[in-house]
């Protein structure tokens, strides 16, 4: 192919000063040609050539004037090497190659780097590796606006590359791109400059937008999408129909504002488990794949309103499928199914149905019942036609009273399920329902209970944490149906739960509804059912409860709406026409604040607060037109008492914290009861009414107050042992009810003065010297016991002390380390001497000459199992290991050793006393063992595990490992031996 640049009067080929020449299959170098002008006008063309000369093409232009109005015509010829051209004197020709020539036409003297707005470019030749591209190029037909159309030309793919290296600034500005997928070399070189394009909101990379020459369309040659497209954070449509995927790329899952995704026309076989996670989904097409089965997670599309499968070949669509409470339109024609989920039937907005052309031999009777089902196609469908051979009677559906049931003791973490299907109840009150034919075979499943970890445990801001995870294993295992798995929890007015879960990378949230659990798993005071939180996974995890702030959300069209909130009508967002562009959903919550805490922090007994809004959208874009929003003005004011001077609207940042007063700057309008004021785009705003004039730093302490709980400590003895102490955490709205319970078994001092906490914040509780406690436990650190407060959960451990001469000892609590998100005014507030201090509580213990058998409590002789080397247990050890053994002792002495006639012996002696039973049962048996050495802890370990207690057994390994440690390094310390030691 010859190819050629020649310099061009008007500038535009200015800067080419040397290019090659291909000519029968040599390579010729040819300079800078010079043009030399004759008196007639003509162009005598000269050309220096290492070796040989070519033939030119030659395109002139002409201008001649008809009736007063300038003409222009072109003509061409081809001439030789140093042959005059006749040509007018205001133009010059253009000199292109014969053979595949490329004739860039231009009538104005723009330079070649500016883009706009020229209609015609010139480029050097060297940017064009292709010599399919047709002979004119008019980029002004490709560019309208900021849309860029490059499937019209053949190699059209080829342009992105040049325009990169021309005008990449011009080209970052492009929001709407279309191209073809035909020609391999030019899309690769075209996908290496769409991840620079991160404004880009509409991307089409389609097949079929060209023909052969006998009018077929030429397939789509894409079959893949580089990792750096994951950088079309803006993208919102994308159509890749018509190529050769086999699979979704990875990195659409990073497209968080996709709204609209055709897939059409592929060769994929399946979506991927986590589809789910393209929330923002309005329109998805995969119509003309190979998909035979959808993932479970597309129940996850909450504002999905679209969507087309047809021509696949499913034979079944998951339960999840009726979470889809958006979906207007289904299309499922040119299928295999043979049925239709009965959770179709919460499909309440639906319009359109298309099921034809599938194997439906029954229509669905819940279709009748669907409110809005405007459409119903189910021709070409083998309906009333029997099956062949007969099909067998359908199985009665069975319901929840219909399955096995199957209670679990709190020692017993196996269990098993066959495929009829189990109700499973756990100790604490969580369920777990395996319908029929979930399992194929039956399969062994375990469950345990963790207490939560705050740099784990997830919590968005005003979130609570209602249940310690539970965790069912094996992780990752697959059922044939949805398992129902339920939390219990405690309910909280104005509220909302649900359930998260973590797929060992993060946590999610999952469609959660809630129901009264079974009376016959109750684990509350008279049989009273509790609270579940129930949603339907499909493989084990772990799984906790937790509450937030009541959500309400919509969807806002172009053609507006209205959104009101549940939690308070008289909050209204109206939402006009033309105020958006595309669909996007909007969310409110609200929260409420207590009078007295705004009067108290404010110093103003005339404060007074409406509730505060906390507003957020997805795609987060300014508005088009203004959000009018309607408050109800703060108690105690109506619109004719009020001081217009003292109202305030403040609008805050959610990621800095920060308060601003925007009261003028924004159109706030006072009515008899309402505040409405206008905004364009979604943050946190509260109206505030106080005589205060510096408002940002008042609200600064109230918001901080809502995050922060008012607690109390306890710190009790148990009456029948006084060396047992219950240290406890709780808001102050619990105490009295607490003590009043404990009051019959435990006796101490009065609860502490009040203290502030935040959800999730880290405190330890210290002893005084001269108690000693067992420092091996896990949760010890640095002698201190570590908590972390959870306002829902049961803040509270028992340990054993060890006597002391002093009769009047204490209890100290100490702050630990804030959650990552408080606020920086809390932190600084908290730098001091006593920042880290909290509060100290009395201790009344026995002296030594204390006669301990009166309370019931045998004394024994200090001892310790195991040797240093090998790692061992002391005596505050078991004490820690016997205050959690509690009703399974019995096996537990049966794995040590002890034969049935000694446990009664022993059961008889402390019929009334369970902790000194424990005790003599542990003790007597390491009395026993105290001279056998390493071999003692490892038989201790194995009863705790056969008998069920996996939990004591870690604790045991983790002890011994820890007191091993210690030894080591205090050797290497004094330098007796370093060999196998850690490094520091």
């Amino acid at each position: 192919m010859d190819q050629f640049c020649t310099e061009m009067e008007s500038l535009h080929m200015d800067h080419v000063t040397e290019c090659s020449l291909e000519q029968t299959g040599e390579q010729h170098s040819i300079k800078k040609p010079q043009c030399m002008r004759t008196e007639n006008g003509e162009c005598l063309l000269k050309q220096r050539a290492v070796n040989g000369g070519a033939d030119i093409r030659c395109i002139e232009r002409h201008e001649t004037a008809v009736d007063g109005k300038s003409q222009r015509d072109y003509s061409e010829r081809v001439v030789a090497l140093g042959e005059p051209v006749q040509k007018p004197l205001s133009v010059s020709p253009f000199l292109v190659p014969v053979q595949n020539p490329i004739s860039l036409i231009s009538s104005s003297p723009t330079p070649s780097h500016y883009l706009f707005p020229a209609p015609c470019l010139s480029f050097p030749c060297s940017l064009f590796p292709f010599s399919s591209l047709q002979s004119s190029f008019n980029f002004s037909t490709m560019l309208v606006d900021s849309r860029l159309t490059l499937d019209v030309y053949s190699g059209g793919s080829y342009v992105l590359e040049i325009l990169w290296k021309t005008v990449p600034g011009k080209l970052k500005e492009v929001l709407y791109l279309r191209m073809g997928s035909e020609d391999e070399e030019g899309l690769r070189r075209a996908l290496d400059v769409l991840g620079h394009l991160s404004l880009l909101r509409s991307l089409a990379i389609r097949g079929h937008c060209l023909q052969d020459s006998l009018g077929n369309p030429l397939p789509g040659l894409l079959s893949s999408l580089p990792p750096s497209l994951s950088s079309l954070t803006q993208l919102t449509h994308l159509d890749l129909s018509f190529n050769r995927f086999t699979s979704l790329p990875p990195c659409l899952l990073s497209m968080p504002l996709l709204s609209i995704l055709i897939l059409s026309h592929n060769c994929l076989s399946s979506l991927p488990p986590k589809f789910g996670s393209l929330r923002s989904l309005t329109y998805f097409s995969a119509m003309g794949n190979q998909l035979c089965s959808l993932p479970p997670s597309l129940g996850q599309l909450e504002v999905l309103q679209t969507l087309d499968v047809s021509y696949n070949i499913l034979e079944s669509l998951p339960v999840e499928t009726g979470a889809l409470l958006r979906l207007q339109k289904l299309e499922l024609s040119h299928n295999k199914l043979r049925e239709l989920p009965e959770t179709l039937n919460s499909l309440v907005d639906l319009r359109e149905l298309l099921v034809n052309s599938n194997n439906l031999r029954t229509v669905p009777e819940f279709l009748s019942c669907l409110p809005e089902l405007r459409r119903l196609d189910v021709g070409n469908n083998p309906i009333g036609r029997p099956t062949t051979p007969p099909p067998t009677l359908p199985a009665p559906v069975q319901t929840e009273a219909d399955l096995p049931e199957l209670h679990l003791a709190a020692d017993q973490h196996c269990f098993f399920v066959s495929p009829a299907g189990c109700h499973v109840f756990l100790p604490r009150g969580a369920e777990l329902l395996f319908p029929q034919r979930c399992v194929d075979a039956i399969t062994q499943l375990e469950w345990a209970e963790k207490k939560p970890d705050r740099k784990w445990v997830w919590l968005e801001e005003h979130d609570y944490l209602l249940s310690w995870p539970l965790e069912l294993r094996p992780h990752g295992v697959l059922f044939q149906k949805p398992v129902q798995v339920c939390i219990p929890y405690r309910r909280s007015s104005r509220r909302e739960v649900f359930l998260r879960t973590f797929d060992d990378q993060s946590w999610k949230t999952l469609d959660t509804q809630t129901k009264r659990g079974s009376p016959k798993n109750s684990v509350r005071p008279k049989g009273r059912p509790a609270w579940l939180a129930c949603c339907l996974v499909n493989h084990f995890s772990w799984f906790v409860a937790v509450s937030r702030p009541v959500r309400d959300s919509c969807f806002v069209s172009p053609e507006g709406t209205l959104l009101v909130s549940s939690v308070d009508p008289g909050i209204k967002l109206t939402f006009l026409p033309c105020c958006t562009l595309e669909t996007r959903i909007v969310t409110l919550q609200v929260l409420q604040v207590e009078l007295s805490v705004v009067r108290e922090l404010s110093n103003d007994p005339q404060a007074s607060v409406s509730p505060l809004l906390c507003l957020s959208q997805s795609p987060n874009l300014p508005f088009l037109q203004p959000v009018k929003v309607q408050v109800p003005l703060p108690p105690g004011l109506t619109g004719h008492t009020l001081d217009r001077s003292c109202l305030y609207l403040l609008h805050a940042d959610p990621t800095c914290h920060t308060w601003m007063d925007i009261t003028l700057q924004s159109s706030l309008h006072v009515t008899h009861l309402y505040a409405v004021f206008t905004i364009t785009h979604f943050s946190w705003y509260w109206l505030w009414y106080t005589t205060q004039r510096c408002v940002s730093g008042v609200i600064r302490k109230v918001y901080q107050r809502l995050r922060q709980f008012h607690v109390q400590f306890l710190v009790l003895q148990r009456k029948a042992d006084p060396q047992q102490v219950l240290l406890q955490c709780l808001p102050s709205n619990k105490v009295e009810k607490t003590v009043q319970c404990l009051s019959a078994q435990y006796y101490g001092p009065q609860p502490s003065d009040l203290c502030e906490l935040l959800e999730g914040e880290q405190f330890f509780a210290g002893f005084e010297k001269g108690i000693d406690i067992c420092t091996d436990r896990p949760d010890c650190v640095d002698g201190k016991l570590c908590f972390v407060f959870y306002s829902h959960l049961k803040n509270h451990k028992e340990v054993y002390i060890c006597h002391n001469k002093r009769e009047q000892e204490s209890v100290s609590f100490y702050r630990g380390e804030l959650p990552k998100d408080t606020p920086q005014e809390v932190v600084q507030k908290r730098k001091g001497p006593d920042s880290q201090w909290l509060t100290t509580l009395p201790l009344m213990l026995p002296g030594v000459k204390s006669d301990v058998g009166d309370m019931g409590t045998p004394q024994y002789p200090p001892l310790q199992l195991g040797d240093p080397e090998n790692g061992y247990l002391t005596e505050a050890n078991l004490l820690a290991i016997s205050l959690r053994i509690g009703q399974d002792w019995l096996p537990i002495g049966i794995n040590l050793g002890f034969s049935y006639e000694e446990l009664d012996r022993i059961r008889y002696k402390h019929r009334d006393n369970l902790s000194a039973l424990v005790l003599e049962i542990l003790f007597h048996w390491a009395r026993t063992r105290g001279e056998a050495g390493p071999g003692a802890i490892p038989e201790l370990v194995k009863a705790m595990a056969v008998s069920g207690r996996r939990d004591l057994a870690d604790e045991i390994e983790d002890i011994v490992h820890l007191g091993t440690r210690k030894y080591k390094l205090s050797l290497r310390r004094v330098g007796l031996n370093t060999e196998g030691l850690p490094a520091d």
